[in-house]
């Protein structure tokens, strides 16, 4: 396993000069009441791997779930700023049209259609799409080449497979839509940390291999920016922190705040609580 301060395997930045995805200073209100992002602007560049990082209700879901359109479905929504895909508004889309442009959300939590099997859970991603059998099974043996466990699993009822083989289903299942780019949320969440390598592992090699692009929100900030090329760090609902992950992984208040490490080297929970008090940037 790699330490804080290493870089995944074989990483290449992605291909410079053109961006997908722009959010342009958006704030997100729910309920009539509730602000919650304030002022959130971001890129993400095509072909790469971007990650939204901060803690527990810093933002990163709700900032994806504004870019995929979900929020209504929980009384949120975009009140100021702009949401451009491939430099077109797409605030006015629903999530299903979003899909059919090669946008999807995993959501976080996985959400398998439990009483299915793996294979039927996969299949209805390619609800969508109109290119002929032949292709959707194409794609379905795709998924089973960066998903062998699935292929292993196919049969089995989706409701009993474990934590991690439930979010390979997910993302198998998001795969399966041929999308251009993935959100996706918290792919660690209550994962033991050999299966967090191996998902993280497979986002980079489809990531490489389809050049699918990825916008990942995640709480494991040393994981994240040793596969993302890019990353930004939220911090109540506001964007506090972007750069290249290289430089963010190095860079002071990083590796003390989000890595619990300093100069003098790893720091205790209490000295990184006491340091969370003084964040210059909240100052």
């Amino acid at each position: 396993m790699l330490d804080a301060t290493q870089t995944a395997p074989n990483a290449a930045d992605p291909r410079p000069g053109e961006t997908l995805l722009e959010v342009n200073n958006i704030e997100v209100i729910y309920n009539h009441v509730i602000l919650v992002l304030k002022g959130v602007s971001l890129a993400v560049p095509k072909g790469g791997i971007t990650a939204l990082l901060g803690g527990n209700g810093a933002g990163k879901t709700t900032t994806l779930k504004a870019v995929s359109n979900l929020l209504h479905s929980e009384r949120g929504e975009v009140t100021k700023g702009q949401i451009l895909y491939r430099g077109q508004s797409v605030q006015a889309l629903n999530p299903a049209e979003l899909v059919k442009r090669g946008v999807i959300q995993v959501m976080e939590g996985r959400h398998c259609f439990e009483h299915l099997t793996v294979e039927e859970n996969l299949l209805t991603g390619a609800y969508t799409r109109r290119d002929g059998t032949a292709a959707i099974n194409a794609d379905l043996e795709m998924v089973y080449t960066y998903f062998p466990r699935l292929k292993e699993r196919r049969k089995s009822q989706a409701g009993y497979t474990s934590g991690g083989e439930q979010q390979m289903v997910a993302m198998g299942r998001a795969l399966m839509s041929r999308p251009e780019m993935i959100l996706l949320d918290e792919p660690s969440m209550g994962l033991a940390p050999q299966l967090v390598e191996q998902i993280f592992e497979i986002v980079k090699a489809v990531n490489e291999g389809e050049g699918v692009t990825f916008l990942l929100a995640e709480q494991n900030t040393n994981v994240a920016l040793r596969y993302a090329h890019t990353g930004y760090i939220l911090e109540s609902g506001r964007v506090v922190m972007e750069g290249a992950a290289a430089d963010l992984r190095e860079n002071p208040d990083v590796k003390e705040f989000y890595l619990g490490m300093s100069d003098k080297g790893r720091k205790s929970f209490r000295d990184v609580r006491s340091y969370r008090r003084r964040k210059r940037w909240l100052a």
